[in-house]
């Protein structure tokens, strides 16, 4: 639980760097985002979960 609370509070810090340090070009992602298909999106987010599954994997096993 210790290691998911840490992998929690990295992802809040890359978040956090990205939004401080490029507010404009964060905006426009999000505003892109909401032209955005669901289907992409979804295909994305399973893609992104799938890559981190396996980064966590070879790092961890």
């Amino acid at each position: 639980m210790i290691d998911f609370f840490a992998a929690l509070g990295l992802v809040l810090v890359i978040e956090g760097v990205l939004f401080a340090g490029f507010p404009a070009a964060a905006k426009r992602s999000c505003a892109h985002i909401l032209e955005t298909d669901d289907g992409a999106l979804r295909t994305l987010g399973v893609g992104c979960a799938v890559i981190g599954l396996v980064v966590v994997w070879f790092v961890r096993g």
